[in-house]
């Protein structure tokens, strides 16, 4: 897969709904309950992290449910990518990006949605032919008024702003030129998840989904 095809999937899976759920999973059990409650609600792309154990039962089980694509987040070595193509993960997030990174995700077809920082680091990966990037971590960065600065000489890159998101200010990086989507947890706080609520999780992925 080359970064043009890749960054054409990252693409589409972004604009499938405004927001990709940033989900951590501690219990795979409860996986593909939670991910028919996020695509109920209006959210079918899910991010699930490599940061527990379960993570990757997690995306086996979520990958069975209809309707929905898959993502793997926090990759990091050639390894995780390798896992997660294995799981059924049908695209990536990482919080940054290596050569060996990308060349791995390359090598395995697996679209990458790789993070960056910088104009400098931006400007790297669309040398190399990524033009959907994901700025992270967004507020941390100096959220909106960074990415639109970021913006104006870059036009030809398309982010996904994930860190520090929430329903208060996601619809202020929406309107940006340079947005096609957020990233967030907020659609899954973990006491909703942790108390089986779903209707609770479907409500809040409504109300992301009507974002603009």
């Amino acid at each position: 897969m080359t970064p043009q095809e890749a960054s054409a999937a990252a693409a589409k899976v972004c604009l499938l709904a405004p927001v990709v759920p940033v989900l951590v999973i501690d219990d795979a059990s409860i996986a593909a309950d939670l991910a028919r409650a996020l695509i109920a609600g209006g959210l079918p792309a899910l991010e699930v992290t490599l940061r527990t154990p379960a993570a990757l039962d997690a995306i086996r089980e979520m990958a069975s449910v209809p309707g929905g694509v898959v993502g793997a987040g926090t990759l990091l070595t050639p390894k995780d990518v390798e896992d997660a193509k294995a799981a059924g993960a049908t695209f990536g997030v990482s919080p940054g990006a290596t050569d060996r990174l990308l060349d791995a995700c390359e090598a395995n077809d697996l679209p990458l949605l790789p993070g960056t920082a910088t104009a400098s680091e931006a400007m790297r990966l669309l040398e190399r032919g990524y033009t959907v990037q994901k700025f992270f971590p967004a507020e941390a960065n100096g959220g909106v008024p960074a990415l639109k600065a970021i913006g104006a000489p870059i036009p030809q890159v398309k982010f996904c702003p994930t860190g520090g998101v929430s329903l208060r200010n996601a619809g202020d990086y929406l309107a940006l030129s340079n947005t096609l989507c957020v990233g967030g947890s907020w659609v899954a706080p973990k006491e909703l998840v942790l108390a089986g609520d779903w209707a609770g999780i479907t409500a809040l992925a409504k109300e992301a989904a009507a974002l603009s």
